[in-house]
């Protein structure tokens, strides 16, 4: 159980590099993001072709992974769209509400009954976010971006929980990473015709970074990720979750110095979801106390 919440605390703190990467990256967010999946997909199948991983799944559990692929391929794409149109700080600022969205969807999705305390933190999120957006105008496209990607992280989340107990964690990841690769190549042309660019080819610093991204921030803490949800329970996982923006918002600070950028509105809606976050992880332990849960 130790080594399973270390590999799950590494692998949060490895996915706060990826904000602080997206920006270095010249590319807009459509085609990073491709790339980003491109490379992995590519390492991920030799890798375990390799080692004699590779393994097929059922029709329908494939359409399933292709499909959960295609909401982290989108999630990604708003997430890096919310950076280049904010900053590091903002995108992972509205990242920072996918528990309390989760604890609104899941109950329209799964069917599990709606907690008011659940709701009434979730406005409390909200309100934060309300307050960055109102005061910080320049921020307004970046921010509205940046709540669609949290709603689709917690989509994905959702729907997520139950794959790595039928198939291996890098076959679950190489399925869905695959159907997200797919999705946006279907979409490529109709999202450039959109939002044309002049820049179509990672440079050489861009390559760099996509390998960091792919290699270490991809595959390596995706890995750690699954392996560690199958010993751990996915509350703790979504609890661990929650250090993610954290992360990020730190080294955005020290390695860009966005906290001279941002005005006092910010980290007084960051604070009301920061304390939205901290009240629904205290009540939800609470209530596990309570019942005995382990």
């Amino acid at each position: 159980m130790k080594q399973a919440l270390l590999k799950l605390h590494i692998a949060v703190f490895l996915w706060g590099f990826t904000g602080v990467l997206g920006r270095l990256i010249s590319l807009n967010e459509g085609l990073l993001v491709w790339y980003r999946i491109l490379i992995t997909i590519v390492t991920l199948y030799f890798l375990m072709r390799s080692n004699n991983e590779l393994q097929s799944v059922l029709p329908k559990q494939r359409w399933q992974l292709f499909s959960i692929g295609g909401i982290v391929a989108l999630h990604w794409c708003f997430f890096y769209g919310s950076i280049k149109y904010s900053n590091v700080s903002i995108a992972l600022t509205c990242l920072s509400s996918t528990g309390l969205f989760t604890a609104i969807l899941e109950p329209a999705i799964t069917g599990k009954k709606m907690v008011v305390a659940e709701i009434l933190l979730g406005l409390v999120a909200i309100a934060g976010i309300y307050l960055i957006f109102h005061f910080d105008p320049q921020y307004k496209t970046g921010i509205v971006l940046g709540i669609v990607s949290s709603v689709l992280s917690c989509v994905f989340s959702i729907f997520n929980k139950t794959q790595v107990s039928y198939n291996a964690p890098r076959t679950v990841m190489l399925y869905e990473l695959t159907g997200g690769f797919l999705l946006l190549t279907l979409l490529m042309p109709f999202y450039l015709y959109l939002l044309p660019t002049r820049n179509f080819i990672p440079n050489r610093m861009d390559m760099i970074w996509f390998v960091l991204l792919s290699w270490i921030c991809t595959i390596l803490a995706m890995d750690l990720s699954l392996q560690a949800l199958q010993k751990v329970s996915a509350f703790t996982q979504n609890l661990t979750l929650n250090l993610e923006p954290i992360y990020g918002i730190i080294l955005a600070f020290v390695v860009y110095k966005e906290n001279k950028y941002l005005s006092q509105w910010f980290y007084l809606g960051f604070t009301l979801i920061l304390l939205a976050v901290v009240l629904q992880m205290i009540r939800v332990i609470n209530s596990r106390k309570k019942f005995a849960v382990v």
